[in-house]
């Protein structure tokens, strides 16, 4: 029995008393009902026949909300042939299937709407563009961390020193950044920027941070960035800068490793900052080991000040001139009380308080590597930057390796399989605002891990701009930049044009315009029509649009059967990618894909 609920409006309706949700059914059920838990004990709604589209019976039901929880959960559940079948988040089921699987809605939280109809860029400041000389770093311009290790300039586009990973500049700022909004939002279509860490710091990456109150002065400073903010918000553009708050540098004066600001936690017992860290001995707790990197214990009510009261660096930052559009929590599952992540749910909701009460409208995001599901209930983060629920699969696939370089081979069927069980673990809302992504600056770059084969790349663009969460560009792949593993990976972006992947660039412009013009992409319901050896394809869609998506990996063309009638759509017209009518018969009898390629196939109602 064909049973499908597509978890946005007009299939899913937020009421006062609770959500309005519609299966839509093929088959002859006895019994169709709505299962909740609003008191945590099973609650089952007899649902209605109410109407049908495309062929399918739509019944009706309001799942009551959990006031006792922030995350309202729901399946179904159809008694027919003498059986049961239970539609979750991730498919049909034969027996009730775990409450981890069922839909999910946030009753009091929900990310901003501007989330998901963005065009995110990310931006490595140092290695994008140089738009004021004076501002670079001079070699030996001053002392990193223990000295060891040379503060170097380095010419514009010369090859990573692996040696000085961290103290090599390039001289990349935010000048440079705002004078290439012409190309970034004209030309490219990006409608959104997210910068890699902008404050004070000693290194390129400016993950120690010195300074919260100051943009890096050779980054341009504080005016800079105020100058920015203003061009972005004259072109409608979003900002989000880089939170990293679970770590200062060991140079910031809180801490004051070096001794370089009279006395900090590191240089004194008696120092007003000495509780804002974790000390062990003659030790101290820090990131992963890195002592660069010390943690701040957020068991320190004046840490909780600093970082989230009312006058702490997230709100600062959201108030003019800058009003930034929301933040990038570095490592944010790792915060916490002492040396480990005690408490952390605790405090990851108090920084989203701060920041959703200085700017209601504010995306928080946080950076996981590995499953977020935790984090991505509504009540945390509005999203996260998605490596679990689609970098990593789509290089496994893709590459046949994980984000690491490790070798992982994925068949289509396990790759389909692993994007539904990521969807299928939390709110559909949340998914759309999560921020898909092919690489960034923690890994290799994707076209470098597929050997440099730009028809794969194209495929993976496709998917990118084509998949449920918000697309993010790292700097530079759109022209084809290459790069291994950090810090390979933040290669200079090369402004002459003769060197960049026509093909590439033109593709990348071409998939942006058409998540702008389609509402499908950005607003729609996700379902997969049909997976083969090397191949899928899956369907985009609202009440009145639909976009098939073909993926082809395999040296082979490959023709997939569509089942149509599995929509909950009713197209009038359907066209090809080239603008071409095409018939539904046709359609249904198969989709062809060419070999490494992709196929778009656009619906509309009449």
């Amino acid at each position: 029995m064909l049973l499908v609920h597509p978890p946005i409006a007009p299939w899913l309706v937020r009421t006062a008393d609770g959500c309005r949700a519609t299966l839509l059914c093929r088959g002859a059920p006895d019994l169709v009902y709505l299962r909740a838990e609003p008191d945590n004990e099973e609650l089952l709604v007899a649902m209605q026949r109410v109407a049908e589209v495309n062929g399918l019976a739509c019944y009706e039901a309001v799942a009551p909300w959990d006031r006792s929880n922030e995350t309202t959960h729901y399946a179904f559940k159809v008694i027919h042939d003498g059986g049961q079948s239970w539609l979750a988040a991730d498919g049909v089921h034969r027996y009730p299937p775990p409450r981890e699987l069922h839909f999910k809605v946030c009753r009091a939280h929900a990310p901003p709407a501007w989330v998901a109809d963005q065009i995110v860029y990310q931006i490595f400041p140092d290695r994008f563009c140089q738009g004021d000389p004076s501002l670079a770093v001079a070699t030996d311009e001053y002392v990193y961390g223990t000295g060891r290790t040379r503060v170097v300039a380095r010419p514009w586009g010369a090859p990573i020193d692996p040696s000085v990973a961290a103290t090599a500049f390039y001289g990349g700022d935010l000048v440079g950044v705002r004078r290439q909004l012409d190309y970034l939002a004209g030309e490219l279509g990006v409608t959104a920027l997210y910068l890699n860490p902008i404050f004070t710091s000693g290194s390129n990456h400016k993950y120690d941070t010195e300074d919260y109150d100051h943009v890096d002065p050779h980054l341009g400073g504080n005016a800079a960035l105020a100058d920015l903010c203003a061009a972005l918000r004259g072109r409608g553009m979003r900002l989000v800068l880089d939170a990293v708050v679970n770590h200062t540098g060991a140079n910031h004066p809180w801490f004051d490793r070096f001794g370089r600001h009279g006395g900090g936690a590191y240089q004194s017992a008696e120092s007003p900052w000495r509780s804002w860290y974790t000390f062990e001995g003659a030790g101290y707790a820090s990131w992963k080991g890195h002592a660069s990197l010390p943690v701040l214990d957020f068991a320190s009510p004046e840490v909780q000040a600093a970082i989230y009261g009312d006058a702490g660096v997230l709100r600062r930052w959201l108030r003019p001139p800058y009003a930034i559009d929301g933040w990038r929590f570095d490592v944010i599952h790792m915060l916490g009380e002492g040396p480990g992540a005690h408490n952390n749910a605790h405090h990851v909701r108090a920084l989203r308080r701060a920041v959703k009460g200085e700017n209601p409208d504010a995306y928080v995001m946080g950076e996981h590597f590995g499953e977020a599901t935790r984090w991505l209930q509504g009540d945390q983060e509005d999203g996260a930057m998605n490596y679990y629920g689609f970098a990593h699969p789509v290089r496994a696939w893709l590459a046949g390796q994980d984000l690491g370089g490790e070798p992982a081979r994925l068949s289509t069927v396990d790759f389909e399989r692993w994007l539904t069980a990521a969807r299928a673990r939390v709110p559909y809302a949340n998914q759309l605002a999560q921020l898909g992504l092919l690489d960034s600056h923690d890994t290799s770059r994707l076209l470098t891990a597929v050997g440099d084969d730009v028809g794969r790349m194209q495929l993976a663009v496709t998917l990118l701009l084509g998949y449920p969460g918000v697309p993010c560009i790292y700097y530079g792949d759109e022209i084809g930049l290459r790069g291994g593993r950090d810090p390979d990976c933040r290669r200079c972006f090369d402004w002459d044009r003769a060197h960049w992947h026509a093909e590439l660039h033109a593709h990348y412009r071409r998939m942006i315009a058409w998540r702008k013009a389609r509402p499908e992409w950005r607003h729609g319901a996700y379902q997969t029509l049909a997976v083969g050896d090397d191949a899928l394809v899956f369907a985009r869609y609202t009440e009145r649009s639909v976009t098939l998506v073909g993926a082809n990996r395999g040296a082979a063309r490959a023709t997939l059967p569509l089942p149509l009638g599995e929509l909950p759509v009713e197209v009038a017209r359907w066209q090809g990618a080239d603008g071409g009518p095409i018939a539904a018969a046709e359609l249904a009898a198969g989709i062809a894909i060419e070999p490494g390629g992709w196929t778009l196939v656009f619906g509309d109602a009449g």
